[in-house]
């Protein structure tokens, strides 16, 4: 009975998990159709990477359940453990124990299952802001007081950006930037720590040649068609070819080892092709209604520690759905950043989960939500 009563009593906070579960579950089917010939010719199974979907929806579920039950605020307390152990886990792809794919090191592999160390750390990350500036909401006002957080952001990107993961790790300083706004950082420091990020750019892509030719085939694809701008020519046959309303589910044609990486960073593109532009709209109206329940979970916290806690969860989920659109429809130059919830990646689904059951858990200490 107790239960049904909470239910009841929170039922618009509810609305969080429930809408994450459904686009979680559109993403199996996605990825499904997206994979399965690639996973039958290369594994002699259609279902290899459904199976691991499943896999990370069902402990996701889990995960999303202790963190709509567990004390928040108890997160709080170990702000620099859990930055400190994220620095360690980023470090450790260095190791052995690093996997190596498509000339990065991004995962570690710890015998029965591999995992994504800068997926948990920007998780991290989000976590020590909200608790730094939950403290003592006054550091927000001295350049002093927000030394810190930008230092150990600072090190989580040169660390993220060593594997290398450029994605990443503009997602992970855009996050800073918009929780340092939120905390009520004044204005000037905001633009003398954008200034310097802003002159790096350049020098990030002309140190590495990998990164000078993406750009390259992002301003014009067509002049290597069969090299680096081939996979951004794939994405956009995929979409043009799905038209207003797509050529129907499990119909994609790019599927069939034309699209490269269909199954996790350019699924958005076999979603466009398949379900076309109306069905890419339904889909980012979905993720910004639950974008918007988060953010109003956020309004209506009742300390900074929650508000920031929210600010930062909504605003990683944003800005990877929002990079992940802008690459495959050619916007900005390739990275490789999957769509939230709905990519292929075990640890990417386990960690947004986990993430909306804690803005859950925050939305059942809100009153007026």
């Amino acid at each position: 009975m107790k239960l049904l009563t909470d239910l009841n009593k929170n039922n618009k906070g509810l609305i969080i998990p429930l809408l994450a579960i459904l686009i979680t579950l559109f993403g199996i089917v996605m990825v499904y159709s997206a994979s399965n010939y690639f996973a039958e010719v290369t594994y002699n199974d259609k279902f290899f990477f459904v199976k691991k979907q499943v896999l990370g929806f069902v402990l996701g579920l889990v995960c999303m359940f202790i963190t709509s039950k567990i004390n928040y605020y108890k997160l709080f307390k170990i702000k620099y453990p859990l930055i400190i152990s994220g620095i360690v886990l980023l470090l450790l792809v260095f190791t052995p124990l690093g996997v190596e794919n498509y000339g990065a090191k991004r995962w570690i592999n710890l015998g029965v299952f591999t995992i994504q160390p800068s997926e948990l750390a920007k998780f991290f990350y989000v976590i020590f802001l909200a608790g730094y500036f939950g403290d003592k909401p006054d550091r927000a006002k001295t350049f002093k007081g927000i030394i810190i957080p930008l230092l150990l952001g600072g090190v989580l990107c040169l660390v993220i950006m060593l594997e290398p993961n450029m994605s990443i790790t503009m997602c992970v300083g855009m996050v800073m930037m918009a929780i340092l706004f939120a905390s009520g950082v004044k204005l000037k420091y905001l633009i003398m720590i954008l200034i310097p990020v802003v002159l790096l750019v350049p020098v990030l892509i002309i140190s590495e040649p990998y990164r000078l030719k993406r750009l390259l085939a992002f301003l014009n694809p067509w002049a290597s068609p069969k090299n680096e701008g081939y996979q951004l020519i794939q994405s956009l046959y995929a979409l043009g070819g799905g038209g207003m309303f797509g050529l129907g589910l499990f119909n994609s044609r790019q599927k069939y080892r034309f699209l490269p990486f269909a199954e996790s960073d350019f699924i958005l593109s076999v979603i466009g092709e398949e379900l076309g532009f109306f069905g890419i709209l339904l889909l980012f109206l979905t993720m910004l209604y639950l974008c918007f329940r988060c953010y109003r979970v956020a309004v209506n916290s009742k300390d900074v520690y929650s508000f920031l806690l929210s600010i930062g969860i909504t605003t990683v989920f944003i800005v990877q759905v929002a990079v992940n659109a802008l690459v495959v429809t050619g916007s900005i130059p390739p990275t490789g950043l999957p769509l939230p919830l709905i990519s292929s990646g075990n640890t990417s689904i386990i960690v947004f989960m986990s993430a909306f059951g804690l803005i859950y858990n925050i939305s059942k200490r809100t009153e007026n939500y």
